[in-house]
């Protein structure tokens, strides 16, 4: 399997490329006022508004740095109604793709108080890389009320 890694801090973390659309430039987002902790706002992508992460902001509590290296993935998010949306992913220094098996991932030995959306580790020689679940980065009622909330600003 294919992962792109990007980082939070000094950490690493990889995202599953079947679940990618489409790796963009970071893209400037129209804030939304009352959005979730963690929401940049939405993006316009080829006419439609696109609601977008900033992973640094969710899980560091500071916005991702405005650098080249800082990209806007664009995922297949699971709807409510089954069929995946678009949802926009803000991440820093996202240069880089690993191949490996997913087997080789295993349980960070860590599970309580995680966030849902951080999956299992891999070790290689320069420490560990820890996978993150696109379903998991929003809980249920937010997505939708998120989803919602983007449509009617459009």
């Amino acid at each position: 399997m294919l992962f792109l890694m990007f980082h939070l801090n000094k950490d690493r973390y990889v995202l599953d490329v079947g679940q990618i659309e489409e790796v963009l430039p970071c893209i400037a987002a129209k804030a939304i006022p009352g959005t979730p902790h963690g929401v940049a706002g939405a993006i316009n992508y080829h006419g439609r508004p696109v609601p977008l992460i900033d992973l640094s902001l969710l899980a560091l509590g500071r916005p991702s740095a405005e650098v080249m290296s800082t990209r806007t993935i664009l995922v297949r998010y699971p709807s409510a109604q089954g069929e995946p949306r678009l949802l926009g992913l803000l991440a820093e220094r996202a240069t880089e793709i690993l191949s490996r098996n997913l087997d080789d991932f295993g349980p960070s030995g860590i599970d309580a108080g995680t966030p849902a959306y951080l999956g299992p580790v891999l070790a290689d020689e320069q420490g560990l890389i820890q996978l993150v679940q696109v379903d998991g980065l929003l809980p249920a009622e937010i997505r939708d009320a998120l989803f919602q909330q983007i449509e009617a600003v459009a």
